[in-house]
């Protein structure tokens, strides 16, 4: 199965990564449930797709007002990748992705724009052999703003030198197609686990 894309003339594709390239969503929430758990905070499957494409430090700044807790969101933030990381291993492609970032590879500039760290974007990318495909990251350490905020594709498209109407973004979250939206960028949705 490869994902359709919209009729265009792209000239740019900017892909989220976790659960749009890497099919990490399944292996973070077990790493946000374990990290969590030290804390005696629940982090439901549900609630987790929901909050797709926000940053780590807003979803423990929401969680921990959700729950009266005060989670050091820094040390739960370094616990979270530590094991993370931990579970990479069981990290695969998401299906139907590789064959469009194989096709634009050496054609047209990618990049890769993700609400995660460097660190955890480059430890996926490593791990699934894809990290040299990508011209670009946008990760969530080169941005004020999250999704929905337009900011990590337009900074995209800005390296990249593609003029954001000539982009196609590639994306699993709802955040992520309305930030996509936002820049003027056309979007696919690439579809999130329950949904395949």
């Amino acid at each position: 199965m490869v994902i359709p894309l919209p009729p265009g003339d792209f000239r740019a594709y900017l892909f989220d990564c976790d659960g749009t390239v890497a099919d990490s969503m399944p292996v973070h929430h077990r790493a946000w449930q374990q990290a969590l758990g030290e804390w005696g905070c629940d982090f439901p499957e549900e609630r987790f797709y929901a909050w797709g494409g926000r940053s780590v430090a807003d979803i423990i700044g929401s969680l921990n007002e959700a729950h009266g807790l005060a989670m050091p969101v820094e040390a739960v933030a370094l616990r979270r990748e530590e094991l993370f990381r931990k579970h990479l291993p069981d990290v695969a492609p998401v299906p139907g992705i590789v064959p469009h970032i194989e096709d634009a590879y050496g054609r047209i500039p990618t990049a890769v724009v993700s609400g995660s760290t460097r660190e955890s974007v480059t430890a996926s990318l490593t791990a699934l052999g894809l990290l040299d495909r990508f011209d670009a990251l946008v990760c969530a350490d080169d941005c004020e703003k999250g999704k929905p905020d337009p900011e990590g594709y337009l900074r995209a498209a800005r390296i990249l030198g593609v003029a954001p109407e000539h982009c196609l973004v590639f994306e699993d979250t709802e955040l992520g197609i309305r930030a996509a939206t936002a820049a003027g960028m056309a979007s696919v949705r690439v579809p999130q686990p329950h949904e395949r």
